[in-house]
């Protein structure tokens, strides 16, 4: 019951927090953090819940930015028809890749992520309607639903956060559900997961295709934001920035991806222009000191710290137990 309740109390705070955001920081880089984060909780539905590693999951974020950024621009559509269609496309390609991926495991699994995403940036930067290095331009933010207009910075926050928050539900329901725990149980041990008779690789494709659909909606959601769609949505490096945020968040948590890209995306703005190319070492750096001093991430390191208090008032009041039982047997 305290646990629910802490819980709750956690949740209105940080809602409180989200909906004053724009007020109290540059709008535009709050989106950005949103987009990143609902992408980095995708990836962590992946390899934190399900164990598998994917070194190629910028492909589907660049298929949602690409696919949603074309429907809004070329075709008119609004931007939540442009986003949906983006994840679409994003989940339908997490078919074909998890379908050729999940034949194979651990780093064999991650390289063939790797490479098919390779082949994804590389149609990306020969395409026509891309516009190659240069990028899709010019996407209009549009209407939402033809009505509401997203050009002001402060209506499009409140579109963009609420997208994040269907994401992070989406991916909360299916993680506590009875598919989220298979999903656990192939993460702990597969082998025995398909001793009790379930279809393994039918579930890990599953996560799969709802990992890819969740970073597609990222994706477009980025492209609405800034306009544009570039090949750095889809390149190897934003691969493992995203596996850089969830472990420094928190690997298996559900609020420590985002946290991870809140650090991530706040220190690449802050540190970006003072000290240009060398804010990569910085973040090695960063990542470096997190893995060895936190171990399971910020967020996990603080549920941690948190259980800790209750740990030890148990010992104690069992020992005294035992001591009483000790001393009455004498």
């Amino acid at each position: 019951m305290k646990n629910n309740l802490k819980a709750a109390l956690l949740v209105s705070l940080l809602s409180a927090l989200a909906l004053i955001g724009p007020f109290l920081l540059y709008p535009i880089l709050l989106m950005k953090i949103f987009c990143f984060a609902l992408f980095a909780c995708a990836f962590n539905l992946l390899f934190g819940f399900t164990g598998l590693l994917s070194f190629g999951h910028a492909a589907f974020l660049g298929i949602g930015a690409y696919a949603g950024g074309h429907a809004i621009k070329v075709w008119g559509v609004t931007p939540e028809l442009g986003i949906l269609f983006g994840s679409l496309m994003a989940m339908a390609a997490g078919y074909l890749v998890g379908s050729l991926a999940i034949r194979r495991q651990g780093i064999y699994f991650a390289m063939i992520t790797l490479a098919l995403a390779q082949m994804i940036y590389f149609y990306f930067l020969q395409a026509p309607f891309t516009g190659g290095e240069d990028g899709l331009q010019g996407v209009p933010r549009g209407k939402l639903f033809g009505i509401l207009s997203l050009e002001s910075d402060f209506v499009l926050y409140y579109f963009v956060l609420a997208i994040f928050l269907f994401g992070l539900w989406v991916i909360y329901r299916a993680i506590h559900s009875p598919f989220g725990h298979v999903l656990k149980s192939i993460r702990e041990n597969e082998r025995r997961t398909l001793s009790l008779g379930y279809d393994v690789d039918r579930f890990k494709l599953l996560a799969f295709v709802l990992s890819a659909a969740i970073a597609g909606m990222a994706g477009a959601t980025k492209t609405v934001v800034f306009g544009f769609a570039t090949l750095t949505d889809a390149q190897w490096q934003t691969s493992g920035e995203v596996v850089l945020m969830t472990l420094v968040g928190g690997l298996g948590t559900i609020f420590g991806p985002a946290v991870g890209a809140a650090l991530v995306v706040g220190l690449q703005n802050q540190l970006a222009d003072k000290v240009g190319s060398k804010v990569t070492i910085i973040m090695g750096l960063i990542f470096i000191f997190c893995v060895h001093s936190f171990r399971k991430g910020i967020v996990g390191e603080a549920a941690s710290y948190m259980r800790r208090p209750r740990r030890l008032v148990a010992w104690n009041y069992g020992a005294r137990l035992l001591g009483k039982m000790a001393s009455k047997l004498k």
